[in-house]
């Protein structure tokens, strides 16, 4: 069946598409989820919340605004987010580093979708070690920029220039490739 007409059963509330969504796109949702949030529990708590959300906001969905795993993905991007904001997963100082999300690809060379992730691996070794702080703080870690000033005992502005530049170098590296 083609993904437009499985999506479009779904934004009529059809279960069934619902299930065949749910069965293509669960486990690489609940995988994103754990490497943000870093505990298998909790993360399978917020993948089932996630599909929740995206189910009864299915409506929401606006195909020329983007692809329907990339929806999913930052709706379960921004739940892992705010897990780690939360002030009970502070108080368990569970947080992901840079070094783990090497390694995770690392061991993820042969996925199913056939992703290449040397490449992803080779950018993050590539740069600077200022710019993978600021990187595992903001986007691993879900520091806000003030926090991440705050661990790194530097000013918001250095993190948010700091901040621009990796981006901008690792921008520049994709565009390499």
């Amino acid at each position: 069946m083609q993904l437009d007409a499985l999506v479009e059963r779904f934004k009529n509330k059809d279960a069934s598409a619902f299930e065949v969504l749910y069965g293509m796109y669960s486990d690489n949702i609940c995988g994103v989820i754990e490497t943000i949030v870093r505990n298998e529990g909790r993360s399978q708590e917020i993948c089932q919340d996630v599909f929740v959300k995206i189910w009864n906001n299915a409506e929401s969905y606006n195909s020329s605004k983007g692809r329907f795993f990339t929806w999913i993905l930052n709706i379960a991007r921004n739940a892992a987010i705010d897990e780690v904001r939360s002030r009970s997963y502070k108080n368990q100082k569970k947080n992901l580093s840079a070094d783990y999300l090497v390694g995770i690809l690392a061991h993820k060379e042969d996925t199913e979708d056939g992703i290449d992730t040397s490449g992803i691996r080779k950018m993050v070794k590539n740069l600077k070690e200022k710019c993978v702080q600021i990187i595992e703080l903001l986007y691993f870690r879900g520091y806000t920029q003030k926090e991440a000033a705050e661990e790194l005992e530097i000013p918001v502005g250095t993190v948010k220039t700091r901040n621009r530049s990796c981006i901008s170098q690792l921008r520049e590296t994709m565009d390499v490739k």
